[in-house]
């Protein structure tokens, strides 16, 4: 059955803090940002939200990078300690066969041409790469899934590096962002 959150009851005071409670959260990065030869995954500074204690939240979002194919992104989240949930990437795996191949994936005797897309579902702090073709070719990957706090409120935030330490950067874009939802 379909739930809000909260549910306000009759005779309730709507107040400025209850009404803002049941509007989504959304962060977006406001300016490019850029990491080289690094794999250990950090924060991004934009794509952060203080989350509350006994709390279930869903998400979903975008994600625009580009970098050296072969030094490709890694996607994983922060979470405060003892929470649960799951999510997913829908995005370019790390093996991308080149910018000029055809969006999807094509075998036979010869070759190989396309994207291997990936789609697993995760552990909420479960890291995931995707795969780059190069500075100049941004790709992309959609995000999407859940979040169950502990006894322990704190920041939910997207973590990133590059998959391999490359010299040319890894770049996630100004737009990319993230629409967070509380549910109960």
């Amino acid at each position: 059955m379909a739930e809000a959150y909260p549910t306000p009851v009759a005779g309730q005071r709507l107040t400025a803090a209850l009404l803002r409670s049941m509007q989504p959260q959304v962060a977006w990065k406001t300016a490019d940002t850029s990491v080289t030869a690094t794999t250990t995954p950090a924060v991004d500074p934009h794509l952060t939200f203080s989350v509350e204690a006994s709390a279930v939240y869903t998400w979903v979002g975008w994600v625009k990078y580009d970098g050296a194919t072969g030094g490709d992104v890694v996607l994983s989240f922060s979470v405060p300690s003892g929470s649960l949930g799951e999510w997913a990437g829908h995005g370019a795996g790390i093996t991308v066969i080149g910018a000029a191949s055809t969006p999807t994936l094509e075998t036979d005797t010869s070759r190989t041409n396309g994207y291997m897309q990936r789609s697993e579902a995760n552990d909420v702090t479960q890291s995931r790469s995707f795969g780059a073709l190069g500075v100049g070719n941004a790709l992309t990957v959609f995000i999407k899934g859940t979040l169950r706090t502990s006894t322990t409120a704190g920041t939910f935030a997207l973590t990133w590096a590059q998959n391999a330490s490359s010299a040319t950067a890894t770049t996630l874009y100004t737009d990319s962002y993230i629409n967070l939802q509380r549910i109960a």
